[in-house]
C-alpha cells in the first residue's frame, strides 16, 4: 500500500510517500481501506517537533473509509461498513495511507448526508469541539460561549455544536469570514483584526480558544467569575490553570481522545441537520506536503482533506 511517512523532523517537505506492507487487523481491530484522511495542526506539531511521540511518526488521525477486514472479537462493524474517526490518540495512527488498522470503537458508521471527503474532518476537529463544550465546559441552554478562529477546522464546528447545545455564540474571525461565520449560527462576530475581543464580549460561561499565545490571558477577561477556559493549542496553555484560579475563573488545557459516544452524537448532529463540515482544500494523497503548507499558512476555511484511492486490486473484504 501506499502511505505517506518522515524519516526526520522538519517542515514540509519531509513528507515522502512510499509503499509498505498492508496491516492486518489484531484483536478488537479494524482494517479500514481509508477515502480520504484530514489534515490538522496537530499533524503540523508532530511533523515538526515530534510532539507527544518525541520522534517522526506516521501522520494522520482523521479517516473516513470502508471496513475492509475485522480481528477477533469485532462486534460492532462488519466488512464493508463506512466508517469514519480519529483512532488511537494521542498514539500514532498513520491515517495518511490507503489502509490502517484501528480499535473498533474508535470509529463510527459514516453519517449517510456526508461524502466520504467531509467525514473525513469531522473526526478530530468535531471531537475536539464537542468534548470541549460538553464535557469541560458543560455548555447548556442560555450559556454565552466565545469560539475563536471560529472560521477554521475546530471552530467552524465548534460554533455549530454550542448553538445546538443551546447557547449563545460569539465568535472571532477576519472580516472577510463574517458571513461564513453567521451562516453557521454565530450570534456576534468580532473581527479580530480591527477590534479587541475583550472590549466587546463579557461575562461569559466559556471560552473555545484553538488559538493559544496571548488568547488565553486575554479570553480570562472574558469570563464571568467561574467561568471556563479550554485551551486547545499546546501543552503550555496548562499554566493558565494557575492564573484563572487567581481571577475566579476556571482553565484546562485539553487532548481530544478517541470517543465512540462523541462520535455518536456528532452524527445525530449531522442526521438532524444541525451539522455540517466545510472543506476548503481537497489534495490527492501524494501532495500531503502541499497539505501542509496550505494548513501551516492559517489561512483554510473549515477543513483540508486528502483523498486516497487505493488500486482496486488491493482491496480486501473479509474476516481475519
Amino acid at each position: 500500500m501506499r502511505v505517506i511517512e518522515q524519516d526526520v523532523l522538519g517542515g514540509p517537505e519531509v513528507l515522502k510517500l512510499t509503499e509498505t506492507e498492508r496491516p492486518e487487523p489484531g484483536p478488537s481491530e479494524v482494517l479500514v481501506r481509508v477515502h480520504a484522511a484530514g489534515v490538522n495542526p496537530t499533524d503540523y506539531w508532530h511533523r515538526s517537533t515530534g510532539g507527544l511521540l518525541g520522534g517522526p511518526v506516521r501522520l494522520g488521525w482523521d479517516l473516513s473509509g470502508v471496513v475492509a477486514a475485522i480481528g477477533p472479537g469485532v462486534t460492532v462493524h462488519e466488512p464493508g461498513d463506512e466508517v469514519f474517526g480519529m483512532p488511537r490518540l494521542p498514539l500514532a495512527a498513520g491515517t495518511y495511507a490507503e489502509y490502517v488498522t484501528a480499535p473498533a470503537r474508535h470509529l463510527a458508521r459514516k453519517p449517510a448526508a456526508l461524502s466520504h471527503v467531509e467525514a473525513a474532518g469531522l473526526g478530530l476537529a468535531g471531537l475536539t469541539a464537542w468534548q470541549a463544550l460538553t464535557d469541560v465546559a458543560g455548555v447548556r441552554p442560555g450559556h454565552r460561549v466565545l469560539v475563536h478562529a471560529a472560521a477554521g477546522g475546530v471552530g467552524h464546528l465548534a460554533v455549530q455544536i454550542a448553538k445546538a447545545l443551546g447557547a449563545h455564540v460569539t465568535a472571532t474571525a477576519s472580516g472577510a469570514r463574517h458571513d461564513f461565520v453567521r451562516a453557521l449560527g454565530a450570534d456576534q462576530v468580532i473581527d479580530y483584526t480591527t477590534t479587541d475581543f475583550t472590549g466587546v464580549a463579557r461575562d461569559l460561561d466559556a471560552v473555545i480558544d484553538p488559538v493559544g499565545g496571548e488568547y488565553g490571558p486575554r479570553s480570562l477577561r472574558t469570563l464571568r467569575p467561574g467561568g471556563i477556559l479550554v485551551a486547545l493549542a499546546s501543552p503550555a496553555e496548562a499554566r493558565l490553570t494557575a492564573v484563572a484560579r487567581e481571577q475566579g475563573r476556571r482553565a484546562r488545557f485539553m487532548i481530544v481522545e478517541p470517543d465512540r459516544a462523541g462520535l455518536l452524537a456528532l452524527t445525530a448532529l449531522v442526521d438532524a441537520g444541525r451539522l455540517r463540515v466545510e472543506v476548503d482544500t481537497v489534495l490527492p494523497l501524494e501532495q500531503a506536503a502541499k497539505a501542509h503548507e496550505i494548513g501551516q499558512a492559517g489561512h483554510a476555511r473549515g477543513k483540508i482533506i486528502l483523498t486516497v484511492a487505493p488500486p482496486e486490486h488491493q482491496a480486501a473484504t473479509g474476516r481475519s
